[in-house]
């Protein structure tokens, strides 16, 4: 692996305690991989975790990418979030939720319209999820979509396998104290 994604990857693989076939896979293109992580990281700080959590869990659950919807289902555990939370994204019906707030409501109902038409007919979700949201904040979700869709195609399309199942498949509980997002 290039010295620089190395680096880069060391403290992910560190806490995870595993470098995942994705990256044995995308290190092929060392260059686009470590720029994918920068701006993964950088979307990560442009949002709270409830809301960056609530769109990946979407669209992963929409397009079936299991590799990455178990592993924020685990992450989703370990900053707090409760199992039913989890399941409660996991279902793709905003209208319904009772945990789920409107903001992570308006940001699954955008990521549903944004997914399943390619954003073309999804101005009047965004423009809902943007009245509750700051201008950075939405346009970082929309940015968010668009780098799990990529991932999802990835995943999909060299038929990776999930690193780890499922917490409905395991019960995973968690390993580290819970760290709530205040945002």
């Amino acid at each position: 692996m290039h010295p620089e994604l190395a680096g880069y990857l060391r403290p992910r693989v560190s806490r995870l305690g595993y470098l995942g076939e994705w990256f044995k896979r995308a290190a092929h293109a060392p260059a686009a991989l470590l720029a994918f992580m920068r701006f993964t990281d950088a979307l990560k700080e442009a949002l709270p975790d409830r809301l960056t959590e609530t769109a990946v869990l979407t669209v992963a659950s929409l397009l079936e990418n299991q590799y990455e919807r178990n592993q924020h289902e685990r992450l989703s555990v370990r900053l707090g979030y409760a199992h039913n939370w989890i399941a409660e994204v996991e279902r793709l019906d905003p209208e319904g939720p009772h945990l789920m707030n409107e903001a992570e409501r308006a940001v699954q109902r955008y990521a549903i319209a944004a997914v399943t038409t390619g954003g073309r007919q999804a101005t009047l979700e965004f423009d809902a999820m943007a009245a509750l949201l700051s201008s950075a904040e939405a346009i970082a979700v929309v940015l968010l979509v668009g780098r799990y869709v990529t991932h999802a195609i990835a995943v999909n399309t060299l038929r990776l396998a999930a690193p780890v199942p499922s917490i409905f498949a395991d019960g995973f509980v968690g390993d580290a104290a819970p760290v709530k997002d205040q945002r």
